[in-house]
């Protein structure tokens, strides 16, 4: 799944990192030209390959700073519903309602899926890209899966639930939403499905109650 907090531009390789990360998203990264970027940043070309030797390295970049706000998010995410509760389910369900709310505060569209980007066009990546977009998802998984299990010791799954693949839900779901709210240019779609998966986990786990 895309961060979506804006990005720093403190630096003229943030401001690359940014300015790239945008058209990306915007247009694919086989549309994205060097060119346009020093432009929209205001550099020359000698600039742009101070601090990039090419534009594999630039998306290498790219992804390695989302890696760790994406962390970081979340991570303020959970810490902010464990200021609500301990409890393991309850908790899981405030973490999905924070974050269902901030899709929906979001100003129009999620912009999009880095992940997916590197996904749907993977021939033109290096194996590092490539690398870095699976840490990504399987980061996710583990995460999810942590808390899935932890609620589960409390909360004995109603039927057979497989657990990694309700913490692969959650990522399935999101970035799918993300398509569909992209593609249809409906806003609401994103948040929609994951008041969907909330309830869904709470009958998967209050079901058996």
């Amino acid at each position: 799944m895309s961060f979506i907090k804006p990005r720093s531009t403190a630096t003229t390789r943030d401001r690359l990192l940014t300015a790239a990360e945008v058209a990306i998203l915007d247009k694919g990264f086989a549309a994205t030209s060097i060119e346009e970027l020093i432009a929209e940043v205001g550099i020359t070309k000698g600039g742009f390959f101070y601090h990039f030797k090419d534009k594999s390295a630039l998306v290498e970049a790219i992804l390695e700073r989302h890696l760790i706000a994406e962390e970081d998010w979340l991570d303020g995410l959970f810490a902010r519903a464990a200021e609500e509760t301990t409890e393991p389910l309850a908790q899981f369900l405030v973490f999905l309602r924070l974050l269902r709310d901030q899709m929906a505060a979001l100003p129009d569209v999620h912009p999009g899926c880095l992940i997916a980007a590197t996904c749907f066009q993977e021939r033109l990546f290096t194996r590092t890209v490539h690398d870095l977009a699976r840490q990504n998802l399987l980061n996710w998984r583990a995460r999810f899966h942590a808390r899935l299990t932890a609620i589960a010791q409390i909360h004995p799954p109603h039927g057979k639930v497989e657990l990694e693949a309700l913490a692969d839900m959650l990522v399935v779901l999101v970035d799918g939403a993300i398509i569909l709210s992209k593609t249809v240019q409906e806003k609401d779609a994103l948040p929609r499905q994951i008041a969907l998966y909330e309830i869904f986990v709470a009958e998967v786990f209050r079901g058996a109650g």
